[in-house]
């Protein structure tokens, strides 16, 4: 991970914030000959003592499931918009272009629940999306096949025991030089770029370079 003090987000608070607005993350391991990774939602969960933990659930006897079996140390990635930007918006143009974005990576050791843990995990990620009152909800689904997902599907918790996080909002730059990039970047038609603009308003007023 590309570390810098002035890219880093010292907040905790603020850091699980962006964990869950972008729960739709990335699993990784070791797997035999490559890596493994799989995209899921997780439930971020902070406990009375701060202790985080990660809530999901996955495909039984996949590459990734067996992977995490062998060896329960993974790497969970959290993405946040991005963009690139350009010299040309800088004081001095002739120095190097580049891209702001915001990650999060936590590490932590991945435990599988029994099949009563598995059951909330899958009750808990559909009543968080469909709600309670579609005729998709959880509760409306019929005890057969809710039986049939859970001999193909395995729930698990992570706690997290490193987080690091990069929040490259170019901090590096002038306030001047910020104000510019926000303005460039609210010209695009990208909402990816808009978004960095937005997260970048939101600490332009403490950050004057």
């Amino acid at each position: 991970m590309y570390k810098l003090p002035h890219f880093t987000e010292k907040d905790t608070d603020k850091v699980i914030a962006f964990m869950k607005e972008n729960a739709f993350a990335i699993i990784t391991g070791l797997g035999e000959q490559y890596p493994v990774a799989t995209h899921i939602p997780l439930e971020v969960v902070v406990e009375a003592n701060d202790k985080i933990i990660l809530c999901g659930h996955i495909m039984k006897n996949s590459d990734h499931h067996k992977a995490f079996v062998e060896n329960s140390n993974v790497l969970v990635i959290f993405n946040g918009p991005h963009c690139y930007v350009s010299a040309s918006w800088y004081n001095n143009p002739q120095s190097a272009s580049t891209w702001n974005y915001m990650t999060v990576h936590a590490k932590g050791n991945i435990v599988f629940t029994d099949d009563a843990g598995t059951y909330a995990a899958i009750k808990a990620v559909t009543n968080k999306y469909e709600g309670t009152a579609t005729a998709a909800a959880f509760h409306a689904m019929s005890k057969e096949y809710i039986d049939q997902m859970l001999k193909a599907i395995i729930g698990f918790t992570i706690e997290v025991e490193k987080l690091d996080n990069v929040f490259k909002l170019s901090q590096n730059k002038t306030h001047a030089e910020q104000i510019n990039i926000i303005e460039q970047l609210k010209k695009t038609a990208d909402g990816n770029s808009i978004d960095v603009a937005h997260e970048m308003e939101k600490r332009i007023g403490t950050n004057k370079v």
